[in-house]
């Protein structure tokens, strides 16, 4: 399946508060399942999006040092909690509250990557959006990935350094800025669990 166009709507796609949007990968990031809200949401079938690579949904709206920091972080074996909007095949969009986990084999190789998306706080977002307009609007600076990537990477660790947290600290202490909806890691972790066999 060819990359999807770049051609965005504007519509907002969402899903059930109860609802968790689940896909694995290979260790290279190639989609190996989806569960039925993924392909519901995403607009996608099963037949189209098994096999392909999982940035086949990533939004440009989407900073590049984000993603870098996510890949990086799975990579080097650690979960990573995370905001996330998605591009849909008719190039609607959809937030998510992304917690990706590594899989690993016996030997302790990671095998994959197992992904859970919750539907996000609304307040989150909106906190969320103004960050990521801050490191799209550095990107544009640059001609070039590379220098995207690094100037955009530099802005978020200036962010997180002035808050005294790190990654994973600042998106925890946005959910606990909510009104709860998420709790905490440890009732994400459980709830999560209820689709581990998904």
């Amino acid at each position: 399946m060819a990359r999807p166009s770049e051609f965005l709507t504007g519509v907002e796609r969402t899903f059930g508060e109860d609802e968790i949007i689940v896909s694995k990968t290979d260790a290279r990031g190639i989609i190996t399942y989806a569960n039925e809200v993924f392909l519901r949401v995403a607009q996608y079938t099963e037949a189209e999006i098994i096999g392909q690579p999982h940035n086949c949904i990533r939004h440009p709206a989407m900073p590049r040092c984000v993603f870098k920091l996510l890949w990086d972080t799975v990579q080097a074996g650690k979960e990573i909690f995370a905001y996330v909007v998605n591009r849909a095949k008719s190039g609607d969009h959809y937030w998510v509250f992304a917690h990706v986990t590594p899989t690993f084999g016996p030997h302790g190789e990671i095998t994959g990557y197992h992904s859970n998306r919750r539907y996000p706080d609304r307040d989150i977002v909106t906190k969320i959006e103004g960050i990521y307009q801050l490191l799209l609007d550095e990107e544009k600076k640059y001609p070039q990935c590379k220098e995207q990537m690094a100037a955009s990477t530099a802005v978020l660790m200036n962010l997180l350094k002035s808050q005294g947290m790190s990654y994973m600290e600042f998106i925890f202490s946005l959910c606990s800025d909510s009104d709860g909806k998420h709790a905490d890691e440890a009732s994400l972790k459980q709830s999560e669990a209820l689709c581990a066999n998904a």
